[in-house]
């Protein structure tokens, strides 16, 4: 994939997180280091060790979608759905049957419909699989996600559920920012939806790697993560197509990197992602000097944490920005982390300040000195390029960078490719 031709904006952000669902909610909820971290409600998790979650508690689809019957959807499904409207209707937009032809969505998840699989799971042992509920079997392709999304919006355009589990929403934002560069369309959905269920619990469980209590990135005591659940959806859009509607701009997508470690299933390699950081700033047409801030992957794992860090520092060195985790307040809401990493970037942009790393009291030594990881509180701060992180288990790596609008050319001339 060549380096952009024409430029891709940000001109709608919809969310739905145990934070604030809607982007003046959220945001809220960021900039004041709200915890959405609760006892889990939507299992009976008496059986495991943990018992937190990140679940949205107050989500009411038939509020907020306009076109599809909720009854009909998987609850992942109907939080991407409700993420795409809110971003819609953000937006401002007139999606009119000449733009719905070419707009499309591209939408991550790590586990689909998680939570429909344990239901399915809980009849078939109750009554055998003859005697399965054929509209819960209806909801289990992942390829609803983003269906559900253009059911409800009317999209007629490419439309792709991404599993690349937990870089997922970064994926789908460079992939439907390459619809807009190339020309393809104009407007475009993409993000990342997830939801909190038993199955990805007792997974994580099972690895080690759930908090035992809330979670602590960054922090010499962090233990794990605390799973969680979310949709999180940006509209792209042309620049121009964007400045002739007079559309609100919160910021552009400059663009992304991807790489592969190849290396180990869960364990992350700091060499590859530093790789991927090279990447993004070559096709975003920016040197690392240009970043103000990173939303890190920032799990609150161990391995995670340590890996994140001595990858940026591979790359930046002594100038490091500053990093810090929102996972910190929303725990790891799979497929749609990155999504909400793009999310506050993008405000950090516009608001001019760093989100912040809650429930950091003492950072790791063996993080090193020198890194700001804005523990404790947001702060103001001028932040003109933001870099957005995402990893995944396999090694799936993806990098979004995301800047204020300015009258720079567009980044054609690298020739990088990604």
């Amino acid at each position: 994939m060549k380096a952009r031709t024409r430029r891709v904006v940000v001109t709608g952000i919809g969310c739905v997180s145990s934070i604030g669902t809607g982007v003046e909610s959220f945001t809220e909820g960021i900039k004041n280091g709200r915890s959405g971290i609760s006892e889990i409600r939507s299992f009976d998790s008496s059986d495991f060790s943990s018992h937190l979650g990140g679940e949205v508690h107050d989500f009411v689809p038939e509020s907020i979608v306009r076109t599809i019957d909720p009854d009909e959807w998987g609850r992942t499904a109907q939080i991407a759905a409700a993420a795409a409207r809110l971003a819609a209707q953000d937006s401002g937009i007139e999606l009119t049957e000449e733009l719905r032809l070419a707009t499309g969505a591209i939408i991550g998840t790590t586990n689909g419909e998680a939570p429909t699989v344990d239901t399915l799971t809980g009849h078939w042992l109750d009554h055998g699989p003859g005697l399965m509920d054929a509209g819960l079997v209806s909801q289990l392709p992942a390829g609803n996600i983003a269906a559900a999304v253009s059911v409800e919006l009317g999209l007629h355009g490419e439309t792709m559920t991404i599993p690349t589990a937990c870089s997922a929403a970064n994926y789908a934002i460079g992939s439907a920012g390459d619809k807009i560069a190339s020309g393809e369309a104009d407007v475009m959905f993409a993000g990342g939806a997830d939801s909190v269920n038993r199955f990805t619990h007792a997974g994580f469980l099972s690895l080690g790697a759930i908090a035992d209590g809330v979670g602590r990135p960054f922090d010499r005591n962090r233990t794990g993560i605390v799973t969680a659940e979310g949709g999180a959806v940006l509209m792209l859009e042309e620049l121009e197509h964007a400045t002739n509607r007079g559309a609100h701009i919160y910021a552009e997508l400059l663009g992304y990197g991807l790489s592969c470690d190849a290396h180990h299933i869960v364990h992350p390699d700091a060499d590859s992602i530093a790789d991927c950081i090279r990447k993004a700033h070559a096709h975003s047409g920016i040197d690392a000097g240009s970043v103000d801030y990173i939303s890190a992957h920032g799990t609150g794992t161990p391995t995670n944490d340590v890996t994140e860090v001595t990858a940026t520092r591979s790359v930046f060195g002594d100038a490091h920005p500053p990093m810090s985790s929102i996972k910190s307040m929303l725990g790891h809401t799979m497929g749609a982390a990155s999504g909400f990493g793009a999310i506050a970037c993008c405000k950090a942009i516009e608001d001019s300040f760093l989100p912040p790393t809650i429930n950091l009291t003492e950072v790791d030594p063996e993080l090193g000195p020198g890194i700001d990881f804005v523990a404790g509180k947001a702060r103001s701060a001028d932040v003109k390029v933001a870099q957005n992180h995402g990893f995944a288990f396999g090694g799936n790596n993806a990098i979004t960078i995301f800047g204020a609008v300015t009258d720079r050319p567009v980044a054609a001339a690298t020739g990088e490719s990604v």
